[in-house]
């Protein structure tokens, strides 16, 4: 029994016609047309042309019908890309297709396949009552089969001519495709071909001319978002032209399915895995460009899995453009470093710089996009010159970067060499020693950077976990790391060419990372392929051949060389004391500068003796690390003596075993420096007589004084300063404040409005994952250690200083800590779930909460009288609602020692001025009788004496007006100490 398809005509009042774009051409009598639509993705109809019945395509295992292949492609070369008038005439529900006239100008097509004899009349078509529109094709159809036109050609062997030879496809079978051979016949040559099917943004499946091979490539140096999975039941179920037959043919034929065959099918679209956002996007750009066109594709590799990697160009006029760069620049792909190592440096380049561009600009898949928080300015595609001041391990150094000032924090930069990997130092605090030739690694690259003038080229950044272990768990902290390529000039003087890139013709020196992997010293990292890496990884991986077949370095049969360092600086006094004989006996001695831990003191390694010391300089002493000038110091003896060959004396140990003496480098008395410089003063309690060159250090001091040089700039000829000074006196400083904290007696803690560092920190602390509590006894902070707390009023997290801790090790996540937030000055108790070991990336920034008083005032205390209504005032002043202030820095008093709490630490003396009002808040708790003036001092400088002048006015409104502490009369005493309370006097009256 004949199974008889039901055709639904729509009623002719109902049917319009439209307009659109032909976007593919699948067979002879198929089109699939787009609409003209501002929408990103337009919606699309597959219209059959009513009646016809072209040739159909080979289906996989099959061939052609005859005349199949000229059919389609005469109305692909007649439709595609067009705009055509359509409308659907009729269609049949039980295969879901539409049948149409489709117009192209006021052309019919049907009429022009028809008349060019690459079509016929549906069977059953002819029967019964015959429309004119049909009649005319009929007619047509005559015509050509009268003429021999297309397929009724009666040339003889045209029909059999006509069927392609199609080779085994690669799509269901890779063995089918010789993809090396066909890489090694084509490479670099333009391959013309025809795109049938886009299966994502930057993959497409072409068949290649002439031989008809079809396969799939992979556009090079891009990747685009996926599709999701996809499953055939679906492309059946729609019919669409995005066909996933292992051959990608599709066919005009129609295919009915059971209602059992449509039920399986809608079952496994809902495991569809969805696609990748901008995915159908990226998608429908690449197929409105080349979907059923002709396209040129240069062969550039072949990865692994033997899949083809190339360029694709499809015409655009007179002239020709690149697909994989037009993705990148419309923000639909991304720049892959793995397949774009195949391409010319030019293309590369090219697809790197659009890349920047679209994330600039936030197109598309970018719009999310969030630079990584580095320590530099920016990473991508970056180069700066600059002078080796650090070398941290075999494959990191830190350089100074020349464009940016001295002193600036982020002026040192940290370099990770790209692609390359070194021996571990190991953690001498965890006991753990350096793997086999770590030392080797960063004493070569020490000999040959340190103080030299690098270029530098950064090219990635990487989120790396600090967790211990191969493989660290998803909830691990993290960090971000920078990558780049180093090249150091081959002669030293030589200047150091800008701007080399993997791109250009020359490089600028000798590339730091191929000198270590060509020494042995380093191996080059196995990159998978969606990472990025160096751009000359290639010269890295010869480089490593060659170390291998030399047998260099960790590729040599013997055994690695050992050496045993003593560490004085954990070690003993007692045993210090025992190794000064040794180093006393010659009277100067080689050192290597491991570390400036101050000014005027640094940790030294001496080969002689193998033992790493504690050195300080004798009779000279830098600013404290919580004084002015501390930070300057030490970035001085970082640029002149970090990781230097210098020369020592050693004359005697002190209590703490830190050695004492005179340092030497390029014959350079180092104390000489940094007294010219104004950033040290000498220590004559040391004994002028014992000092090395102690003329010169005296006359070094007296130039800068006279200069009034850093620490010298508020001196006066003649007077007396002590080194032991509790309020130190310097010019006056303005600051932009915000108050974040109000403690009782006056004092309250600042940051600074303009301190970079606050953003820079945000941004680092938002960065890493602090998801999953610790686990119990994974980290047990002790009081004063530095860790990160969540703070309870806005569940932020934060660091914070350990003021006091459970004793013993942590039994619960509900052990209570009492934490000290060094950024804002806050201190509460908290439990141990919502601590966490704080990350290295943001421990080395110095609190920013800086602890100030009222200059020339005294404050009750909150256990005084007035106290508490002190404290309430502040708040309602400084704390109320967010307000920046002017603090002008009257002194600083470092009697509190270094910070370790709440409370304690350098004072800055302040006066608190509102930019809005331009009155003090100092002036404001005098005038309302919450504060009241200090005694003056002897012989007190002429600013103080006006300061404290003009502020007496407000003190004595309040006391005329018997306001706050005024209220029962006078309560100042001649000794301010011993002062009874205002009230208590009052009771006793």
């Amino acid at each position: 029994m004949r199974r008889v398809a039901v055709v639904m005509a729509a009623p002719a009042e109902t049917i319009r016609w439209l307009k659109g774009r032909v976007k593919a051409v699948p067979s002879g009598d198929t089109l699939v047309i787009i609409g003209s639509s501002k929408a990103e993705i337009p919606p699309e109809k597959t219209i059959n042309l009513a009646h016809l019945g072209a040739p159909r395509l080979a289906r996989r295992g099959g061939v052609d019908e005859p005349f199949a292949w000229e059919s389609k492609e005469f109305l692909r070369k007649l439709c595609i890309g067009k705009e055509v008038t359509f409308r659907v005439e009729y269609t049949v529900p039980a295969i879901g297709r539409e049948f149409g006239s489709v117009f192209l100008g006021d052309k019919n097509v049907a009429m022009l396949v028809i008349a060019a004899g690459w079509a016929k009349i549906r069977d059953g078509q002819q029967k019964g009552e015959v429309s004119s529109s049909l009649q005319v094709l009929l007619d047509l159809e005559d015509q050509a089969k009268q003429q021999g036109l297309g397929r009724w050609s009666r040339a003889p062997g045209a029909s059999e001519a006509s069927i392609r030879n199609l080779p085994p496809s690669a799509m269901g079978d890779p063995s089918n495709l010789d993809a090396m051979g066909l890489l090694a016949s084509n490479k670099g040559k333009p391959m013309e071909a025809i795109v049938e099917q886009v299966r994502d943004g930057s993959t497409l499946r072409v068949y290649l001319l002439p031989d008809f091979q079809f396969v799939q490539v992979f556009i090079a140096g891009i990747q685009a978002p996926t599709m999701g999975r996809r499953v055939a039941a679906e492309t059946v179920v729609n019919n669409d032209i995005t066909s996933d037959e292992p051959n990608g043919e599709s066919s005009s034929e129609p295919r009915a399915l059971t209602s059992a065959q449509r039920l399986a099918a809608s079952k496994a679209s809902i495991a569809e895995v969805a696609p990748d956002p901008y995915g159908r996007e990226a998608k429908h750009f690449t197929e409105t460009r080349i979907l059923s066109r002709d396209v040129r594709i240069v062969l550039e590799g072949v990865d692994k899995y033997s899949n083809l990697i190339g360029s694709v160009y499809y015409p655009d006029g007179e002239s020709a453009k690149d697909l994989g760069l037009e993705l990148v620049e419309n923000g639909f792909a991304k720049y892959v470093e793995w397949s774009a190592n195949m391409l010319e440096d030019d293309a590369k380049r090219r697809l790197k710089n659009a890349e920047l561009q679209a994330k600039k600009t936030r197109l598309r898949i970018w719009t999310n996009y969030v630079p990584p928080a580095t320590n530099s300015k920016a990473i991508h595609d970056q180069n700066f010159a600059g002078k080796v001041v650090e070398v941290v391990s075999g494959d990191c150094i830190i350089v100074a970067d020349d464009s940016l000032s001295f002193g600036d924090p982020s002026a040192e930069r940290r370099v990770n060499l790209s692609s390359i990997r070194t021996p571990k130092l190991g953690n001498p605090r965890r006991d753990e020693k350096p793997a086999p030739y770590a030392r080797e690694a960063k004493e070569f690259l020490r000999n040959r950077l340190i103080g030299r003038q690098v270029h530098v080229s950064m090219e990635y950044s990487r989120k790396v976990s600090l967790a211990d272990g191969p493989v660290p768990s998803a909830s691990a902290d993290s960090r971000i790391m920078d990558f780049g390529t180093v090249f150091l000039a081959s002669k030293d003087g030589e200047d150091v060419s800008p701007a080399p890139s993997a791109a250009g013709s020359q490089q600028a020196g000798v590339n730091v990372a191929e000198l270590l992997v060509g020494r042995g010293f380093a191996t080059v990292v196995r990159h998978r392929d969606f990472e990025e890496r160096s751009n000359y990884y290639d010269a890295l991986l010869a480089a490593e051949s060659r170390a291998i077949s030399g047998k260099k370095g960790m590729h040599s049969p013997k055994e690695p060389p050992v050496m045993h360092v003593t560490d004085l600086l954990t070690a003993s006094a007692k045993k210090s004391k025992d190794f000064l004989p040794f180093l006393q006996r010659n009277r100067r001695m080689p050192a290597v500068v491991e570390y400036v831990l101050s000014g005027h003191r640094y940790k030294l390694f001496i080969p002689k003796e193998t033992c790493s010391i504690a050195f300080s300089l004798s009779g000279v002493r830098c600013p404290g690390r919580d004084e002015p000038y501390s930070n300057e110091a030490i970035a001085l003896m970082r640029r002149k003596i970090m990781q230097r060959d210098v020369e020592i004396e050693v004359e005697k140990v002190d209590r703490t075993g830190t050695f004492l003496g005179t340092l030497w480098e390029s014959r350079s008395n180092v104390a000489v420096i940094l007294l010219e410089a104004g950033l040290a003063r000498t220590q004559t309690s040391f004994g002028a007589d014992r000092l090395q060159d102690a003329h010169l250090l005296m006359q070094a001091e007296q130039a800068a004084k006279r200069q009034k040089l850093k620490i010298w700039e508020n001196y006066v000829e003649g007077e007396v300063v002590s080194n032991g000074a509790v309020a130190e006196r310097r010019q006056k400083e303005e600051v932009k404040v915000t108050v974040t904290e109000v403690l009782g007696g006056g004092k309250f803690y600042v940051q600074s409005v303009t301190d970079q560092k606050v953003a820079t920190l945000q941004r680092q602390l938002a960065s890493l994952n602090l998801q999953e509590a610790p686990v119990i006894g994974a980290f047990n902070p002790k009081k004063g250690d530095l860790v990160l707390a969540q703070f309870s009023a806005d569940n932020s997290w934060n660091r914070a200083m350990i003021v006091n801790a459970p004793r013993g090790a942590v039994q619960s996540s509900q052990d209570r800590f009492e934490v000290f937030y060094i950024d804002y000055g806050n201190q509460e108790v908290v439990p141990y779930s919502q601590l966490r070991l704080l990350d290295a990336s943001v421990s080395s920034t110095p609190g920013l909460a800086q602890l100030c008083s009222f200059a020339y005032l005294k404050v009750p205390g909150l256990e005084d009288d007035y106290g508490q209504e002190v404290a309430y005032r502040l708040s309602e002043l400084v704390l109320s609602a967010p307000k920046e202030f002017k603090a002008i820095i009257e002194e600083r008093d470092t009697s509190g020692g270094k910070v370790k709490g709440q409370g304690t630490g350098t004072i800055f003396l302040a006066t608190l001025v509102d930019p809005e009002t331009d009155v003090s808040v100092n002036a404001t708790l005098l005038k309302e009788g919450l504060a009241r003036l200090e005694k003056r001092r002897r012989f007190e400088p002429k600013d103080r004496q006006q300061a404290m002048d003009e502020l007496e006015k407000y003190q004595k409104e309040a006391k005329d007006k018997r306001l706050g502490m005024w209220e029962y009369g006078d309560v100042e005493s001649d000794d301010e100490d011993s002062a009874p309370s205002a009230r208590k006097a009052a009771g006793k009256r």
